[in-house]
């Protein structure tokens, strides 16, 4: 899943993929604003087929925690 994740970060945010870990945080690791987030979250939308939760994901802050909601969210 993070390897699916970081070509749709790096879309966003200019890091480069080997650094992006499932402990990194959108906004103090990888420098997402809430715009860069919220069309982040668009894409993923896409690329999982799925529908999130906009009070929800507010609450994500690390890759880690986004892949376990997008899990949770494709079973």
């Amino acid at each position: 899943m993070l390897e699916r994740l970081k070509p749709i970060i790096t879309n966003y945010v200019n890091v480069n993929p080997d650094e992006i870990t499932e402990n990194s945080e959108f906004i103090n690791d990888l420098g997402f604003n809430s715009y860069d987030f919220m069309s982040f979250l668009g894409e993923i939308e896409d690329e999982f087929d799925i529908e999130v939760n906009e009070r929800d994901v507010m609450n994500l802050k690390t890759v880690g925690q986004a892949i376990e909601y997008i899990e949770s969210l494709s079973k």
